[in-house]
């Protein structure tokens, strides 16, 4: 079920990924049920945690907002050792 959750929910092409790059982020409850609330983009460790939560938890809808091709670029080495298999896959 997880599986076909995650196939569903890719842009249609990287270059839609135009969330934000600086600033506090707040994402919604159905992607921040747990934990942090809120995270400083400014923060390195924050910014990773924000895109390992969208990628796990975020909708369809949820990963161009949330998400900049650009700093899921950047953030690839680490963030890939992070996500699941099936989201690596994806």
């Amino acid at each position: 079920m997880y599986q076909e959750k995650v196939r569903r929910r890719p842009p249609e092409a990287l270059e839609k990924l135009h969330g934000p790059i600086q600033g506090v982020i707040e994402p919604p409850l159905h992607m921040a049920w747990s934990g942090m609330t809120s995270y400083d983009m400014s923060e390195p460790r924050q910014r990773v945690s924000l895109y390992r939560t969208v990628l796990h938890e975020g909708l369809r809808d949820d990963l161009p907002r949330y998400l900049n091709r650009d700093l899921l670029f950047h953030m690839w080495p680490v963030l890939h050792t992070l996500v699941g298999r099936t989201v690596r896959s994806v």
